[in-house]
C-alpha cells in the first residue's frame, strides 16, 4: 500500500496548479499578441520577453514539486515495470525544469521541450502497463486510454493549427489528468479502503 509522506502528497497536488498557473498568468500578461491557435506555449517564456520569468520559474518550481512527489511514489512501487515507467516520468519532469532553464531562444530549448512530452507520455504508458501487470486493470486501462486519446488529439491539433499551443495543452492536460488519477488511486482510494 502506498503511504506517501504528507509533504510528498502536497507536492503532488500543487505541482500542476503551480506550473499551469504560471502559464495562464503569462497568457493573460501577453494577450495582446499571444494566440492559442498561432503560437507555442514556449513563446510566453522566450528570451528577451518582458516577464518571461513568470512562466519559466513556474515550470521549474512545478517540476521540482513533481520530482519530489514522484520519487516518493517510485520508492514505494514494487513492480519493475511500474518503477521503470515512473523513472522515465521523472526524467520527463527534469525536462520540464529544463524548459524553464533553457527557454525559447536558447539552443537546447527545442530538444528539452520534445524531451518533456516524449518521456512524460512514454513514462505514463509504461507505468500504466505496470499497473495492469500488477492487477490494477482499471488504472492500467485508464492510462492506456489517456495515452492513446491524448496523442490522437495532439496530432490532430498539430496538423490543424498554425501554432502548437493547442497540441501542447492537450499533452499537458493528459499528463495532469493521469497524474491526479494515479495520486487518487494509489493513495487516497487506498487510504479510504484501509479506514473502511
Amino acid at each position: 500500500m502506498i503511504t506517501l509522506r504528507k509533504s510528498q502528497r502536497l507536492a503532488g497536488l500543487c505541482a500542476p496548479p503551480v506550473g499551469l498557473g504560471g502559464v495562464f498568468i503569462a497568457m493573460a500578461t501577453h494577450r495582446s499578441w499571444w494566440s492559442l491557435t498561432d503560437n507555442a506555449i514556449s513563446d510566453l517564456g522566450r528570451v528577451g520577453l518582458p516577464y518571461n520569468w513568470v512562466m519559466n520559474l513556474s515550470l521549474i518550481v512545478a517540476a521540482i514539486l513533481g520530482v519530489y512527489y514522484t520519487i516518493g511514489l517510485f520508492s514505494e512501487l514494487e513492480n519493475t515495470v511500474e518503477k521503470a515507467g515512473v523513472g522515465i516520468f521523472i526524467l520527463g519532469l527534469v525536462f520540464l525544469a529544463l524548459i524553464g532553464i533553457f527557454p525559447e531562444g536558447t539552443s537546447p530549448h527545442y530538444y528539452v521541450s520534445w524531451g518533456f512530452f516524449i518521456t512524460g507520455s512514454v513514462g505514463l504508458l509504461i507505468t500504466g502497463l505496470g499497473f495492469w501487470l500488477d492487477g490494477e486493470r482499471d488504472l492500467g486501462a485508464f492510462t492506456a486510454g489517456i495515452f492513446v486519446v491524448g496523442w490522437i488529439l495532439a496530432v490532430w491539433a498539430f496538423r490543424s493549427f498554425e501554432g502548437v499551443a493547442i497540441a501542447e495543452f492537450i499533452g499537458v492536460f493528459a499528463i495532469v489528468i493521469w497524474h491526479y488519477a494515479v495520486l487518487w488511486a494509489k493513495f487516497y482510494r487506498a487510504e479510504k479502503r484501509r479506514k473502511n
